[in-house]
This record gives C-alpha cells, sequence and structure tokens, in this order.
C-alpha cells in the first residue's frame, strides 16, 4: 500500500494460501479512516487488491470506467465493494442506489463499512441494497478481528462472481 490516491493501492496476500486474490474497492474519504482499515486488512491477512476511491462520485467513474478509469487495467472489477456512507460529492447511500441501479454492477456484493450505527442507516442500507452492514469498532484490535471475520466470511466461504459479467 503507497498511500496515494490514484486509484490502485496494491495487494495483500495471505502467504502460502494459493488463493485467488479479489479486487477491493474501497471508497472512504477519511485519510485516518482508509489507514486503519488498510492495516487491520494486513494484519487480518485479507487477500486481496486493493483500489481507494475517496467519494460516491470517484466510485461510480471507477465502476463505469470513466473519466481517469477508463482504462480497465486501472479499473478492474471488484469482487467486493467496502462503503463508506457519508462522503462529499455523493454520498454511499446514492452510490449504493446507483449501483443497484446498473445490471453491468448489481452482482457486486456491497458491505457497508462505518462508523455509523444509527438505526435509520442500517435499514435504509438494507433497502438501498446492501449486501452487510458493519459498524467499525473504536477499538483497534476489535476492527482487525471484524475485517478477519468480514474476510474470511466474503473471500473464503462465499462464492464471488469471477468480474467479468460486465
Amino acid at each position: 500500500m503507497n498511500g496515494e490516491s490514484n486509484g490502485q493501492e496494491g495487494s495483500i496476500k495471505e502467504p502460502g494460501t494459493g488463493k485467488r486474490p479479489i479486487v477491493i474497492v474501497l471508497a472512504e474519504d477519511d485519510d485516518d479512516d482508509y489507514l486503519l482499515t488498510v492495516k487491520a486488512l494486513r494484519k487480518s491477512y485479507v487477500l486481496n487488491h486493493l483500489h481507494r476511491v475517496r467519494d460516491g462520485e470517484e466510485l461510480m467513474e471507477y465502476l463505469l470506467r470513466q473519466g481517469v478509469y477508463a482504462d480497465p487495467a486501472r479499473s478492474p472489477r471488484p469482487g467486493v465493494i467496502l462503503l463508506d456512507l457519508n462522503m462529499p460529492r455523493k454520498d454511499g447511500r446514492e452510490a449504493l442506489l446507483e449501483i443497484r441501479a446498473k445490471p453491468e454492477l448489481s452482482h457486486i456484493p456491497v458491505v457497508v463499512l462505518t462508523t455509523s450505527k444509527a438505526e435509520e442507516d442500517v435499514l435504509r442500507s438494507y433497502r438501498c441494497g446492501a449486501n452487510s452492514y458493519i459498524k467499525k469498532p473504536v477499538e483497534f484490535a476489535e476492527f482487525v478481528e471484524v475485517v478477519r471475520a468480514m474476510g474470511r466470511y466474503w473471500f473464503e466461504i462465499v462464492e464471488l462472481p469471477e468480474g467479468r459479467l460486465s
């Protein structure tokens, strides 16, 4: 992870597993939350290639391969999207509705990963089509355990499409 905001952030691989890396798109505007998430992904050995976008507009540009993401090599289809709700320009809820409305994107699992524990946010996220809603724990050790469990579920247990559906 190089900390740059140019989309492709690098990969984290679990040693000796031989498992196919999964592309994760992390939609997160807050640099501190981003760095904590990256640190938790590393510490929990979640197998992936991570691409960061900073808001809902950039997420949609990435997914629709527009602008700086027009080259498919720069915007590989994600196996899962980790989505913050409260972002500038276009928030996570609006982006989630757009994703679910587009047939070429609607199959991509979206996990809301946020600091909000408001019941309204939970309910609205599921109504908009979220596959999971995860409240980020305050303590880093707890966050690592949450990320480890999320990784085990989404990348070891669940069968995800290869990303060639679009």
